[in-house]
């Protein structure tokens, strides 16, 4: 029970992440509710996927592949662009964290040295991050092109 209330409070702040974004981003005013309902859901899945036991990359990709789908109904429902609520929905999925330290960890090399260490730490969290937004993208675009596939004939 616990694990679900944090669960949701963290999807409230995903929400606010994403809400914050599409401001930036100047998307029209009545599509900010779901743009934050699609951040909290991505936010959602992707951790109830990790607390099953899959990895931070497969729970990404199942992430943004559900989101895909799902902004996807909303752009056929609302009429607007889908990126205008998909691109604000992967937001709290960035992996700033690992980027960060892949980035310390280059700064610490050029100011003490290389050591065995610094380098280990960059590598990690630098794939850690690219396989993250790896994971985003194709999540993204394979719905696209799934979209396109069932929409459009093959010749």
């Amino acid at each position: 029970m616990e694990i679900i209330f944090d669960i949701l409070i963290k999807s409230i702040f995903a929400s606010i992440a994403s809400t914050g974004f599409a401001m930036l981003f100047n998307v029209p005013k009545h599509t900010l509710i779901f743009c934050a309902l699609g951040g909290a859901i991505t936010y959602i899945i992707r951790n109830i996927s990790m607390e099953l036991g899959l990895s931070i990359e497969l729970s990404t990709f199942i992430a943004s592949s559900s989101i895909g789908f799902i902004t996807l109904s909303w752009s056929r429902k609302f009429l607007i662009p889908r990126p205008v609520y998909s691109v604000a929905s992967i937001i709290p999925m960035i992996p700033g964290t690992y980027a960060f330290t892949a980035m310390i960890s280059l700064v610490d090399m050029n100011s003490h040295g290389v050591s065995p260490e610094l380098i280990e730490l960059f590598i990690e969290n630098f794939l850690k991050a690219l396989s993250i937004l790896g994971a985003i993208t194709f999540g993204l675009a394979l719905t696209s092109l799934y979209y396109m596939r069932l929409n459009r004939p093959v010749i």
